[in-house]
């Protein structure tokens, strides 16, 4: 697999294309903290590129399947720099509106750009190698957004908030030359997409089919549930414990076990059968979400962040090739889609729900309420399977 040039490009552009990213959302909340006095306000305007994301997610699914990725790919990498272009004029206008044609713009690329490199891999990893190149690919993106906002912050305390930006306007230039160097052999993919042009719809009728596909897709739940709560229960464990050296520790220690857990994932799976590990997986993040009720205990917080860091390290690349092995390749660009779709309206809804638990009932009634919901999720896929014998069939 390391032999092959096309892995390569794939985990360096998404090395660079993280870096641009995060550079870029540090120098939006700055920009924000200038011109938008309200929390509100704020959140409306990061929601709007994320509506513009679900809203073109059928149209990207569908064009992906008809086209040819790595056509996708480039076009979304021209639409990331075009991005940056109007935030250029958000600083230079000081205009809040500029900046939401930058957000919309970034997310619509967004869009076709994830979904169709998703469906990439399977093209051009050996089967045997889809979990390894999976979970190398996660390990790209995190180590993009350590360096990516760390730099960023060391940035920002020595240069104008426009550098962020041209950093990004150049790292999105690199990327485009980098994926113009992907080698793909679409031939097959465009016999097939010739032949039945896809609509978006068909995705729900297949999910149905698939019964391994639709477990895997419900039991993604488990870890938003952390995830989209991630950054309000590192500032509550913070006021807690009177500390901001905590939050830095969380942050830290969740960093590197996601990395150990995907760099390991492979010595693993080799060992454990995928649909076992799936649900053991699910298991221990409900365990480190319960674990919470113990967060007032700096080793208990700590614990619980490194352990799911490492789970979710593991359950992440292992979903990504559930998806590309069982779902068809002609469906690829528009499931693809599907999902990314269901990730950002999950993330918001658990994100507001965090914020009203966390006032109403405190860390320690949030983490319990979300730990049995992830068990019980967890346990009912669990005897589903086993009744219909669902794992051994699918994988």
């Amino acid at each position: 697999m390391w032999r092959n040039r096309n892995v390569w490009i794939i985990l360096l552009g998404e090395f660079v294309v993280g870096l641009g990213l995060w550079a870029g959302i540090i120098g939006n909340l700055a920009f924000m903290q200038e011109v938008v006095p309200s929390d509100f306000h704020k959140s409306l305007i990061i929601s709007c590129g994320i509506l513009a994301g679900l809203v073109v997610g059928p149209m990207a699914g569908r064009i992906i399947d008809q086209s040819k990725k790595k056509t996708v790919v480039q076009m979304a990498s021209i639409g990331r720099i075009v991005s940056v272009l109007f935030m250029f004029i958000a600083l230079y206008t000081n205009s809040v509106v500029w900046m939401i044609l930058f957000l919309i713009t970034l997310q619509i690329a967004a869009a076709f750009y994830m979904p169709a490199l998703q469906s990439i891999i399977p093209m051009i990893a050996k089967e045997q190698d889809l979990i390894t190149l999976n979970a190398w690919q996660m390990n790209a993106r995190t180590i993009s957004r350590i360096i990516g906002t760390a730099a960023a912050g060391f940035m920002l305390s020595f240069f104008d908030l426009k550098w962020l930006y041209i950093i990004s306007f150049i790292v999105y230039i690199v990327m485009f030359v980098i994926t113009s160097l992907l080698q793909l052999d679409e031939t097959t993919n465009e016999t097939v997409t010739n032949k039945e042009k896809g609509n978006f719809k068909e995705v729900l009728p297949m999910v149905k089919e698939h019964p391994m596909v639709l477990m895997t897709l419900v039991l993604m739940l488990i870890p938003t549930l952390f995830l989209g709560s991630f950054n309000l229960v590192i500032m509550k464990i913070s006021e807690m414990h009177q500390s901001t050296t905590i939050s830095g520790l969380l942050y830290t220690v969740e960093g590197i076990g996601f990395m150990l857990g995907a760099a390991g994932l492979k010595i693993i799976a080799d060992r454990v059968q995928m649909g076992t590990l799936l649900f053991t997986l699910a298991f221990i993040i409900g365990s480190m979400e319960l674990l919470l009720l113990l967060a007032d205990i700096k080793l208990f917080a700590l614990v619980a962040f490194g352990v799911f860091g490492f789970t979710v390290g593991c359950f992440f690349p292992t979903t990504m090739v559930i998806f590309q092995k069982q779902v068809p390749k002609q469906f690829h660009g528009r499931f693809f889609s599907f999902r990314n779709m269901i990730d950002s309206v999950v993330f918001q809804v658990v994100l507001l729900s965090t914020g009203m638990m966390l006032d109403l009932i405190g860390l320690s009634g949030m983490g319990l309420v979300f730990g049995i919901i992830s068990l019980s999720l967890t346990t009912t896929f669990l005897l589903y399977s086993k009744k219909k014998k669902v794992v051994m069939h699918a994988l």
